[in-house]
């Protein structure tokens, strides 16, 4: 099996109420690399935000005395605390000047997702979308409508990693394709039976499309060709399936 990678380059910039399925998909074709069927359209988080108007003015953020005191302590923007702290619904780790949260999501990572970079120059922040598999859908359904033919989509962020160095991008919404793949009670080729192995196929899809679409070359979209995936559970599931419950989370 071969897989390829194809950046959707030319798009333009994505601000509110921008249709991301006929961009996409009219991009991809000024690119020539038409969207075909199976293929796993990777979307970045940041348009799907600016899209959906999921952007805060900093200085329409009020900081809480907690968010000042901590602010002034480790040199960082109160206004952007005070942001992390309302997108959380649990503090994972507060050290050394760094955030790591449990968004309201469910999501763990760092600021709870709140980002500056590729906004409005540090005075506007994104915050991660309401309901990422639900906008997954609806990317997926308008881009199905516009090519006839069955694809799957997934939204990507980057995330850093507990005990390794470096961020990868990894799913935060998706639909048209199951996130987790079994391999329970299949065998290897040696016939031993597997007890555990789950691949989370989404994640995998996401950290290949960073290869290509990096912080700085303005790639927001991402065709990914040749993956085979159960789209079995493209009416429900999604990313949230890849999230950990916490009677099975060892590091709570």
């Amino acid at each position: 099996m071969n897989v390829s990678l194809m950046a959707i380059e030319g798009l333009p910039e994505f601000g509110p109420g921008a249709d991301i399925a006929a961009l996409v998909t009219e991009g991809a074709t000024r690119a020539g690399v038409p969207i075909q069927r199976g293929d796993i359209v990777v979307v970045t988080q940041k348009i799907v935000s600016k899209v959906e108007g999921q952007l805060v003015r900093l200085a329409d953020v009020a900081p809480s005395p907690f968010s000042t005191a901590w602010g002034a302590a480790h040199h960082c923007d109160p206004r952007l605390i005070e942001l992390v702290l309302r997108e959380s619904r649990r503090i994972v780790r507060m050290d050394r000047g760094l955030l790591i949260t449990e968004t309201h999501h469910g999501l763990v990572c760092a600021n709870s997702g709140v980002d500056v970079s590729n906004v409005e120059g540090g005075e506007v922040a994104a915050i991660l979308p309401k309901d990422p598999d639900a906008s997954a859908r609806r990317i997926r359904d308008a881009i199905v409508a516009r090519v006839g033919h069955d694809v799957a989509v997934v939204i990507s962020d980057t995330f850093g990693r507990p005990w390794r160095e470096g961020l990868v991008n990894v799913a935060i919404g998706a639909a048209g394709l199951a996130p987790l793949q079994s391999y329970v009670d299949a065998r290897d080729p040696r016939g031993f039976a597997l007890k555990s192995t789950v691949q989370a196929l989404a994640d995998e899809v996401a950290a290949a499309s960073g290869l290509i679409a990096r912080k700085l070359n303005r790639v927001p979209a991402v065709i990914v060709r040749g993956v085979s995936y159960d789209s079995a559970n493209k009416a429900g599931g999604g990313a949230k399936d890849l999230i950990r419950p916490p009677e099975r989370d060892l590091f709570r």
